[in-house]
This record gives structure tokens, sequence and C-alpha cells, in this order.
């Protein structure tokens, strides 16, 4: 319980934004969200697989985000334990996966979206006030309206639950680089004279540059768009400065 407290605590400290906003996920990628609408656990499936990189081994139920997390037998059948989260705790493996994204990425979450996923949360437990109070007192009335929250509360959890997973494969998107190919060839910008252990600021949004000493016309590695490199060392330049 600790873990996740201060796994939250961390989490309110990241400063990237998602690539899109859970408003504009429906005008962003329509087909996707559709598709999310009507095959909401399939989407859940493969968006899962998605962020561990297709490497089931790495599969834990919910993410880890969950007490039963590693209890399951994940490790013996990862693809059907998976496939059984998705339809049976669907609402538990979508924010699983927005939690993996978030803490691979430094994501926060923006008070807009708050608000949104807040808004169906509350929807939903006052249907279920209004369901338990219509039981209880028997009004035609009650159960009438609570009937209509019901129907409501429902609208509004596909919906928020499919612009959701809208948002997280769009933010894999633009992890594995499927917004259009990165330029071969660019301008090198201005030299300047640096000792070799000097650090370099890391690119954030925009491509990497070559480095001093590479030859032009070639591309550079491959890196997830919109993210800073992993802290490892730089690599020595291919040619060294003459004296």
């Amino acid at each position: 319980m600790d873990k996740n407290v201060e796994k939250m605590q961390v989490r309110q400290g990241y400063r990237n934004l998602w690539h899109t906003d859970l408003i504009s996920t429906i005008r962003a990628d329509t087909p996707y969200c559709c598709f999310a609408v009507w095959c909401a656990p399939c989407a859940s499936y493969l968006l899962r697989k998605r962020a561990l990189y297709n490497d089931m081994s790495r599969y834990t139920c919910c993410a880890g985000y969950m007490p039963c997390s590693g209890r399951c037998g994940e490790s013996r059948c990862p693809e059907f334990c998976l496939c059984t989260e998705v339809f049976l705790c669907f609402g538990n493996s979508v924010a699983s996966t927005r939690f993996l994204l978030q803490d691979e990425f430094n994501i926060q979450t923006t008070q807009c979206d708050n608000c949104i996923i807040g808004f169906m949360f509350c929807l939903q437990q006052l249907a279920c006030i209004f369901s338990l109070v219509a039981c209880i007192v028997g009004s035609d009335e009650l159960r009438e309206a609570s009937q209509v929250l019901n129907i409501l509360a429902d609208l509004v959890y596909c919906t928020v639950c499919a612009c959701m997973q809208t948002q997280h494969k769009i933010e894999m998107d633009k992890r594995d680089g499927n917004f259009g190919p990165q330029p071969m060839m660019a301008v090198p910008p201005v030299q300047q004279m640096s000792r070799f252990n000097q650090p370099t600021p890391p690119p954030v949004g925009y491509p990497s540059q070559p480095a001093y000493g590479q030859p032009y016309g070639y591309p550079p590695p491959p890196q997830a768009q919109g993210y800073p490199p992993a802290g490892y060392p730089q690599p020595a330049p291919a040619y060294p400065l003459n004296r």
C-alpha cells in the first residue's frame, strides 16, 4: 500500500504531457476511437501487448498496480491471463496501461483530463446511489431516474474509455516513430569547439541532430520521438579533434 501511495506522489511530479488530450482524441484518430468503442477489450489487449514492446514475458496482471499482480500464474500463460484481465477487469486493464505509459515516459495527466475521468466516476457513483434508493423506497419515479442515470453513466464510461485507449495508441505511435519518417539529411548546425566529456542536453520533442564527427547523409540511430534519450554516456566521436 505504501508503494502505491509513493507511486502516486511521484506521478504528480511528472512534467511531460500526452501527445493528444482526451478531448482531441476523436479528431486525432477517429477510426481507432470507433474501434475502441465497439471492440474495447480487443483494443485493451493489443495496447497492453504493444506497451510491453510485444514481449509477453514482461506481462504482469494489471501491470503490477493491483494486489493480485504476480499471483495469477502470468508467467505460465501470459496471453490467457491478459485475455482474462481485459474481459473481466476491463476498467483496471485500461488504467494499468495508462499508468504503465505514464511511468515510462513521465507523463502527467492534465486538469482537463482529470475532470473528465472524475466526472465519469462521479456519475457512476450517483447512478449506483439512485438505484439503491429506488430499490429501498420502491418509487417508480426514482426507479426511472436511476435507469436514465445508469444509461448515461454507461455511455460516458464507454466514451471516456475509448478516448483513453485512443490516447494511449497515439502516444505509442509517437514512441515508435509512426508520425512520418525523419529527414535523412539536414543543414548541419554551427560547430562549436567543446571538450569530449562535455554533456550535451537531450533534444526533447525534436529529432536528434548528427553528433560531431558523424558522417552526414546517414540517418541517426532510431529513437522514440518526443522523449529524451536514456541516461547512458554519450558515445565518443568517430574522429578525434585535431589539436
